[in-house]
């Protein structure tokens, strides 16, 4: 029997390491381990704490099989790090490995027990709750990420089964599995090339043929939305394919491959891998329970659901806000709490002094159909109010549009009280809806059916949620009506996500926030793979 170079030195470091502890007492041994780990942990006030806990005993470095299965179990998680879009680079298990093969004293061994356990609490704090803390990539991604605590990690972890322990750490969501599953998919068509030649045209219609209708043909085909076919035109077969991939990427479905159709189908798998990766983080900022039953509001998609134990009970189309600086939707949640039929709308301060003040300068009867009201609460008369002798910061006065079939919210809205000042409600600009992009409030979300989406949260309390709306309403008085079960509200932002049914959708990335989130894990290591089926 041969050894190879490399086994002979492992050997050779091994016996080394047994005859140097050999030469040395038992208890001072354990007392330079204990030593060292307590002097490593020192700079960590979570690992401290848990060192000082077990009294400083090895969970890593020791001989016993436990140990030996934590090592090995570690390492298996952070060299596959890549399948959930993190960066090897980051933890560097050949590294940790290095590490543990050159210790040779107790001390080595106290510093490199210490070390791993540093390395495990950044991995699995990125894998449950994410690599980036999203309010430093955009202050207005104001989520709050439920992070655990540190030290509960490593106690977790001692008492329970290693491999187990980290298959339990990422989302354990349908929605995040399936992202995994598509993101080895796009890995794989990486490799094989892509879907192609991108069509080289502006718009093109039923009835074309030519080069770029083939191109278009063949890139569907690769897509998954065209079956096999010789054609060379724009026929029927492939109109139905233009139309699911529009539908598929939130587009007008007219079967017209126009410019943004186009533009949307030449973006390479590259790109839409990109979104998938940034999809699996935000999964990460949301590892919590969300409710059984939950409101989701996706911002890109233009869209708000009801979802019921994991299934969509009623779904409306949504206009959210403008792409101005000012303007857009923030993500966040929180829980609504009740609604306001026949609301009133106390107009926004920022929009008093911005839009309405200067109409106001010009003409003291601008705007009418709002109320100018004081710090009481009581009319003014604004024949008597010079208002050019006011300031944005020193206007006086509050605004109002009581309640009518032409307020600015509608004949309802939803409340989730917060700090942004963000609710859901009804519009009287029902022309909105009917556009592909739905950017235009001021940041609240307007709903296009919005007493539908009454009687659904309604239909929990109540025999007859219809009639219980339609009474409120016809008195024509601003009414709240509490929820009973109040329901929590997620804004999220996904410009990838699933359908039940497993397939991928993609949205455009409006506020250009996943762009800077993208931006944001490729300075930290992560980077894009192909993957040989």
């Amino acid at each position: 029997m041969t050894l190879s170079g490399n086994r002979i030195w492992t050997v050779l470091a091994a016996l080394a390491t047994i005859l140097a502890l050999w030469s040395v007492p038992a208890s001072a041994q354990v007392t330079a381990f204990k030593q060292a780990v307590a002097e490593a942990a020192s700079s960590d006030k979570d690992i401290a704490a848990f060192y000082q806990s077990n009294g400083y005993d090895s969970i890593w470095t020791g001989g016993t099989s436990r140990d030996r299965d934590r090592r090995a179990a570690l390492i298996r998680a952070l060299e596959t790090a890549d399948d959930h879009g993190l960066p090897v680079s980051r933890y560097d298990p050949q590294a940790l490995i290095a590490k543990m093969k050159s210790a040779r004293t107790p001390r080595d061994m106290g510093l490199v027990e210490v070390e791993i356990s540093r390395v495990f609490l950044q991995y699995a704090r990125d894998v449950q709750t994410g690599l980036l803390v999203p309010s430093r990539v955009d202050s207005r991604i104001v989520r709050q990420v439920p992070y655990r605590d540190r030290t509960s990690y490593l106690v977790n972890f001692t008492k329970s089964s290693p491999t187990g322990f980290f298959k339990a750490l990422p989302p354990r969501t349908h929605e995040y599995t399936a992202l995994m599953k598509q993101k080895l998919r796009m890995e794989r068509l990486m490799a094989e090339g892509g879907w192609g030649q991108t069509v080289p045209a502006g718009k093109l219609e039923p009835g074309q043929s030519g080069n770029a209708v083939v191109i278009m043909r063949n890139r569907l085909m690769a897509m998954g939305f065209l079956d096999r076919t010789a054609s060379q035109s724009y026929d029927a077969k492939m109109t139905a394919a233009v139309q699911q991939f529009q539908l598929a990427h939130g587009l007008a479905v007219d079967g017209v491959a126009g410019q943004t159709t186009l533009v949307e189908m030449n973006r390479s798998v590259e790109e839409r891998l990109q979104s998938i990766i940034v999809a699996m983080e935000r999964e990460r900022w949301m590892n919590k329970e969300r409710g059984s039953r939950h409101i989701l509001v996706n911002i890109p998609d233009f869209t708000a659901k009801v979802i019921d134990n994991g299934k969509l009970t009623f779904e409306t189309r949504s206009v959210v806000g403008a792409t101005n600086s000012d303007r857009p939707t923030p993500e966040f949640s929180d829980v609504m709490e009740f609604m306001v039929i026949n609301p009133s709308w106390y107009v926004p301060r920022s929009i008093v002094t911005s839009e309405y003040l200067p109409a106001l300068k010009r003409n003291p009867n601008a705007v009418s159909h709002i109320e100018i009201t004081d710090s009481k609460g009581r009319r003014i008369n604004r024949g008597a109010v010079n208002f050019n002798q006011y300031t944005e910061r020193t206007f006086p006065f509050s605004m109002r549009q009581p309640p009518s079939k032409g307020n600015a919210l509608g004949l309802v809205k939803f409340m989730f009280p917060n700090r942004h000042n963000i609710y859901l409600h009804d519009t009287p600009s029902k022309s909105l809806f009917d556009r592909e992009s739905r950017a235009f409030s001021h940041g609240c979300v307007r709903l296009a059916d919005p007493f539908d989406f009454a009687y659904t949260l309604l239909a929990k309390q109540t025999s007859d949620p219809k009639g219980l709306f339609q009474g409120k309403l016809a008195s024509g008085n601003e009414q709240t009506v509490m929820l009973e079960q109040p329901v929590p509200v997620h804004i999220i932002y996904r410009t990838a996500f699933t359908t039940p049914k497993g397939d991928t959708q993609y949205r455009r990335d409006i506020y250009g926030r996943d762009a800077r989130i993208w931006d944001a894990l490729s300075q930290a290591g992560v980077a894009l793979r192909a993957v040989q089926g």
